[in-house]
């Protein structure tokens, strides 16, 4: 890769909120820093993940007020629509500040600003979608954009010159081979950062008899920081022992914990779809019945419409009906490896290299 025009190249990555948003748009800005020299800046809003995440990588991060217009009261929707003018003069004086060669929209409260913004100045910009279905934001400059990098197929139609390059993630999730049949079982539970409210209170429920028709099964089940203490209780409420079941309100290193994983029960946010392909893992998908768009949802039918997961949709999440799925897979070793192997084939290797390619031609191009 080759920087623009001789010059350093500017890069402006616009959203986050969620892990799904952020952790690729901080792979896509370590690609263009660290493959083609340039500087890049990040915009977000106070209440999402870049907060935290944007800084500790070492990138600026420069903060606007941008209100919520999904799943919130008429007023706050109202006061939203009032509010993003401003938002977009904000946005409008930091690409003259800045002045980007490119803006990447990546989703989410601070993506829709930026974005139109930069449409209003004619800055090229890319869109990147790692849900099936976009969000608000993209959705909206979807038809406006200089081209869009997604991560189905399907998502293509939403977009100007979109190509399918798939999410980034970390290369040590595809360095995951396929985990031996023989042995002990290990089922993973978790919920992404926050943790499932409905995995801490059904898990505990099923877990001795989970246990005692699987005597070699040892479980991981990561709560999220909020509710260890209470998940912790319901599984000595339950009178469940904890020899081969390891309660953590955190795990650090989660591609560790995918390879030692024959099945894994979890949500279906963008991030966690991504790296389930990459580690080629069977799984249970239980989408988050309140993400935006129900994007959720339409991530895992993805999947199984391929037969690389199975779905249980929350609202029908019993303690029997959980019990008889996980019960199943653990005892049918071949259905885990061939759903393993469906979800690998849906794998990007070259993502993150795909979208800074992109990224570099529109600069080329602008």
């Amino acid at each position: 890769m080759q920087e623009n025009s001789g010059t350093r190249l500017r890069i402006l990555i616009a959203g986050g909120g969620t892990g799904g948003h952020v952790i690729p748009a901080l792979a896509i800005a370590r690609e263009l820093r660290d493959a083609a020299g340039a500087e890049v800046r990040f915009v977000g809003t106070a209440r999402g993940l870049e907060t935290r995440l944007v800084p500790e990588a070492g990138f600026p991060l420069e903060l606007i007020h941008v209100g919520q217009l999904k799943n919130v009261s008429l007023a706050t929707r109202l006061r939203t629509l009032m509010d993003l003018p401003l938002g977009i003069g904000r946005c409008i004086r930091l690409l003259r500040s800045f002045r980007p060669d490119v803006v990447v929209g990546v989703g989410g409260y601070a993506s829709g600003p930026a974005m139109m913004a930069a449409i209003l100045l004619r800055v090229p910009t890319l869109a990147f979608e790692p849900n099936a279905v976009p969000g608000l934001a993209n959705r909206l400059v979807g038809k406006l954009v200089t081209a869009a990098a997604v991560n189905f197929e399907e998502t293509r139609r939403f977009f100007h010159g979109a190509q399918v390059t798939g999410t980034p993630v970390r290369p040590e999730f595809f360095d995951i081979g396929a985990k031996p049949l023989v042995g002990k079982k290990r089922l993973l539970v978790f919920g992404a950062s926050q943790g499932a409210r409905v995995f801490n209170e059904r898990m505990p429920k099923i877990m001795k008899r989970l246990l005692n028709a699987f005597p070699t099964l040892e479980v991981v089940h990561q709560t999220g920081g909020r509710h260890g203490d209470s998940t912790l209780a319901q599984y000595r409420s339950a009178e469940v022992g904890f020899e081969r079941v390891k309660v953590v309100p955190y795990l650090d290193d989660m591609a560790a914990q995918f390879a030692a994983a024959d099945l894994i029960l979890c949500r279906s946010g963008a991030s966690t779809i991504a790296e389930l392909s990459a580690a080629g893992r069977a799984s249970v998908l239980v989408p988050f019945p309140q993400a935006a768009d129900d994007h959720q949802r339409k991530n895992a039918d993805a999947f199984v419409a391929v037969g690389a997961a199975e779905m249980i949709l929350e609202a029908q999440l019993s303690e029997e009906r959980l019990l008889e799925v996980l019960s199943k897979l653990l005892a049918n070793d071949s259905r885990r490896q061939n759903m393993g192997e469906r979800a690998r084939a849906l794998a990007h290797p070259a993502a993150v290299k795909m979208i800074a390619r992109t990224v570099l031609e529109i600069a080329d191009r602008g």
